[in-house]
């Protein structure tokens, strides 16, 4: 079996930058923030949702779907569902347009930092599935957050390899992919 773990790394080749290059947006995706500046917190929102909605799946998104790899992604902006998967969000989603239009509360809104996110126990429970021989391959998510730490901890305690791609994942991706599959890896 063949889990991905996905960060804001797979969608860097589909025009998205990570947080880490958008200063200001950690502070403004907390509780806090929404309830003293609740008008800038949605346009922050909206801001992205705009964004994310001209991106297009790269080649790493369109390769896990073609090869119908399981996804847990800590990624809001729906690349992957466009290229045909079904991941675990672990974060929620940003809500398209005609959502924001619908409700003031964006109650369809990602998971703001210091919430306890709903998905994690799906994504674990995915992770713990792994054995010896399986792989959870690491797709553009940093060591920056715990959920992505034991996600990785998890996986390789019950034996399976972990494969980190880090860089130029629209490359990368399918041609470890290939190579797994090839090897009888799934």
């Amino acid at each position: 079996m063949i889990i991905a773990l996905t960060g804001a790394g797979i969608s860097k080749a589909s025009g998205l930058n990570t947080f880490d290059e958008m200063p200001g947006i950690r502070q403004k995706l907390n509780r806090e923030y929404l309830e003293k500046h609740p008008e800038d917190f949605r346009a922050s929102v909206a801001a992205m949702g705009d964004v994310f909605s001209n991106a297009r799946p790269n080649d790493a998104h369109l390769a896990l779907a073609e090869y119908n790899i399981p996804v847990i992604t800590m990624n809001v902006d729906g690349l992957h569902e466009q290229a045909g998967s079904h991941p675990i969000n672990l974060h929620g989603t940003v809500p398209t347009q005609e959502e924001r239009e619908k409700g003031l509360n964006l109650e369809n809104r990602p998971v703001l930092y210091g919430e306890q996110a709903p998905n994690y126990p799906k994504g674990i429970a995915l992770v713990q599935q792994l054995k010896t021989g399986d792989v959870l391959l690491v797709i553009g998510a940093s060591e920056y957050t715990v959920i992505s730490n034991d996600i990785r901890k998890i996986a390789a305690n019950n034996g399976a390899s972990v494969i980190e791609i880090q860089k130029n994942a629209e490359i990368n991706t399918r041609k470890v992919l290939e190579n797994l599959i090839k090897g009888g890896s799934q």
